[in-house]
């Protein structure tokens, strides 16, 4: 046998103990921990971690995990609990959206979506599933007397923006809640429903 043929024997015989030695360095360096009681090398799954909500102790009291006084959400105040409040409150709420051509085009859209099954494209109350009525007497929908909100009968033109908007978001009568709509989106509908009965003051 050459001399070469015996090198290379001799290196492959020793390749699985160099594995051997590679995986057992690279292990234990998941044991320092347990040498210098994690002193020298802590471990991430070691450090303090804080949840949100959770009690921790802050000024020599136990506080929750809370915002500080005075946040508010990115992009506007702190929603009013329209549940909580008597009609005149919620007829009294204010519009905090300018009837900008972008949220009148994004009223369109969503009242496309969310409204228009029952109101009707133009709000007049003849929508798809709208039944029949004094307003819209052909309807074959399965929910009679949708009010319109629309038109010279328009039941939107009597109420104040409040009021359109506490409907949309806790329902009325037979309308369900549409809490589902972002709360900017609804008063997106309300400018729009204003803009089409010839109400609005586009800005």
């Amino acid at each position: 046998m050459t001399e070469f043929a015996i090198q290379t024997k001799q290196s492959a015989s020793l390749r699985p103990l160099t594995v051997l030695v590679m995986l057992a360095v690279a292990a234990s360096f998941g044991c320092w921990e347990q040498i210098d009681d994690g002193k020298w090398f802590p471990q991430m799954k070691r450090q303090p971690v804080i949840q949100a909500f959770e009690e921790v102790k802050w000024n020599d009291q136990m506080q929750g995990f809370v915002p500080p006084d005075g946040t508010v959400p990115v992009g506007g105040s702190a929603l009013p609990d329209l549940a909580s409040m008597d009609m005149a409150s919620q007829d009294a709420l204010q519009n905090p959206k300018p009837a900008s051509l972008e949220s009148l085009k994004n009223g369109e859209v969503v009242f496309g979506r969310y409204c228009q099954p029952c109101h009707g494209p133009l709000g007049m109350g003849d929508g798809l599933v709208a039944g029949p009525s004094p307003f819209a007497p052909n309807n074959t929908g399965p929910f009679p007397v949708v009010l319109p909100i629309n038109g010279p009968t328009s039941m939107a033109r009597v109420f104040s923006d409040g009021h359109l908007y506490t409907t949309i978001s806790l329902g009325r009568g037979r309308m369900p809640n549409y809490d589902r709509i972002p709360p900017m989106e609804r008063w997106d509908i309300v400018n729009y429903l204003r803009e089409i009965n010839g109400q609005g003051v586009r800005q």
